[in-house]
C-alpha cells in the first residue's frame, strides 16, 4: 500500500509521485485509485489501487541503484540484432519490466543506433519515451533537475 507523496514508477509511463487518493464509483462499484504526478511533465495518472502488481507498479530505485543506471547507460554498447522487428520486441519487453537498468540499456542502444542511421518512426517514439521514463526516475532518486540529469547522461 502506498501513500500521499511516495514515489513509484509506472512501466511504461515513468516515475512520479503520488498526490491524491480517490475513489470513484464505476459501474455501481466503489474503486480506489492513486493519482500520480509524472516527474518531468504535467501529466497526472489515475492508478487502480486493486491492479498495481499487475500493471507493475514499484517504489522507486534508491540512489545507489540510480547511479549504478546512470554507469550502465554510459558503458552500454549498440545492439547487434539487425532485425528491426526482433529488436522492438525485445525493447518492449525491457520496458514493460520497469527495471532502470533495462531502461537504460533500451535509451542508450537506441541513441547508439540513431546516431548510425535514423530510426524508424517506431523505434524513434520508443527512444523519446525510453529517455523520458529514465529521466523521471532519475530526477526523483537523485533529487535533481531533469536538466542536470540529462547533462549527466549527456543527452
Amino acid at each position: 500500500m502506498f501513500h500521499i507523496g511516495d514515489e513509484i514508477v509506472y512501466p511504461m509511463h515513468g516515475a512520479g509521485i503520488i498526490v491524491d487518493i480517490e475513489e470513484k464509483k464505476i459501474l455501481g462499484e466503489l474503486h480506489k485509485y492513486y493519482i500520480m504526478q509524472i516527474s518531468i511533465s504535467d501529466m497526472k495518472v489515475m492508478l487502480p489501487v486493486n491492479n498495481l502488481d499487475a500493471i507493475g507498479i514499484r517504489k522507486i530505485v534508491s540512489e545507489d541503484a540510480a547511479n549504478e543506471a546512470i554507469n550502465h547507460f554510459h558503458c552500454c554498447e549498440e545492439d547487434s540484432n539487425n532485425n528491426w522487428n526482433q529488436r522492438y520486441r525485445e525493447n518492449i519487453e525491457k520496458m514493460k519490466s520497469g527495471n532502470l537498468i533495462d531502461v537504460a540499456t533500451v535509451a542508450k542502444t537506441l541513441l547508439l543506433r540513431d546516431n548510425k542511421k535514423s530510426l524508424s518512426n517506431a523505434e524513434r517514439k520508443m527512444l523519446s519515451n525510453a529517455k523520458n521514463i529514465l529521466i523521471s526516475e532519475l530526477v526523483l532518486a537523485k533529487k535533481q533537475t531533469a536538466e542536470e540529469i540529462k547533462e549527466l547522461l549527456a543527452l
